[in-house]
């Protein structure tokens, strides 16, 4: 009797235990995120410069041409977002290069501004900032033969500071927009970003539409062109600012928000992620 007992207890056990394996797996499988096949935003992303500094900003825009011209600039964006088939332009023969005059915050530094949770453009490897616009600003002070310093530094403060004669350059997925461009200069644009729309796998929203017409909550990251564009499209009682994307796709995980706009780079991180 005591084994008989013993058995049908081990035997309880282990269908509890599966049950609850399946309803930890089923919950896992709830959360699950995707990206809506139609994208928000299709925009230009350049480096905000002082617009006291035309020099600078002249002188960055010879490098950015440089640097594009002899396919550093399509490799490094190749080395983080790969397209199949990618074939870097043919390399010019390098020339001596003359730059226009200009100055700097720090005499023989490029003080980048960024924010260092929007992957692949920024983020931290260690206690390094790795991306693809530290690379490409690397590249261009190494142009200009500066030293390239990082500041991370909140999204929506970064306007203020290149205005403020704080940053030499904005540096993070930034895009060009005329209310921008009120307070600062714009580099010749290096890439082009597509705003996505993030949300669960098991979401009523299924298109650009469905998001728009319901009364869903918009989850984006503060000062970026998702908080921009999207609050113009459902106004402020919807909407729901971040200090990081990452941030909002955790409040879209925990049934805070419906969705979340942002970049599509970084959202294909965040999805692949979970």
């Amino acid at each position: 009797m005591k084994t008989f007992t013993k058995v049908a207890s081990v035997v309880l056990s282990l269908t509890l235990l599966l049950g609850m394996a399946s309803c930890s797996g089923a919950s896992k499988k709830s959360k699950a995120l995707k990206i809506l096949d139609t994208p928000y935003t299709v925009e230009d992303y350049a480096m905000a410069i002082n617009k006291d500094n035309e020099g600078l900003k002249n002188a960055i825009d010879q490098a950015l041409k440089e640097l594009t011209d002899d396919g550093t600039i399509p490799s490094i964006i190749n080395k983080y977002i790969p397209v199949d088939d990618f074939k870097a332009p043919e390399a010019k023969e390098a020339e001596a290069s003359t730059y226009p005059e200009f100055t700097t915050v720090e005499e023989g530094k490029l003080i980048m501004a960024t924010n260092a949770y929007f992957p692949p453009y920024e983020y931290y490897e260690g206690d390094q900032i790795v991306g693809i616009d530290p690379e490409i600003a690397k590249a261009v002070a190494d142009k200009l033969g500066l030293e390239l310093k990082i500041e991370d530094v909140e999204f929506d403060s970064i306007i203020a500071g290149v205005q403020a004669g704080k940053y030499d350059i904005g540096c993070a997925g930034m895009t060009v927009t005329p209310d921008r461009e009120k307070s600062v200069n714009f580099s010749t644009p290096y890439a082009t970003g597509i705003q996505s729309i993030i949300v669960m796998e098991d979401s009523k929203i299924t298109t650009l539409d469905d998001l728009l017409k319901g009364d869903y909550k918009v989850g984006v990251q503060s000062g970026t062109t998702g908080d921009i564009y999207m609050t113009d499209e459902v106004g402020e009682d919807r909407m729901e600012r971040f200090a990081k994307g990452n941030d909002a796709v955790i409040a879209l995980k925990s049934g805070k928000i419906d969705a979340v706009v942002i970049d599509n780079e970084p959202a294909k991180a965040f999805v692949k992620a979970g």
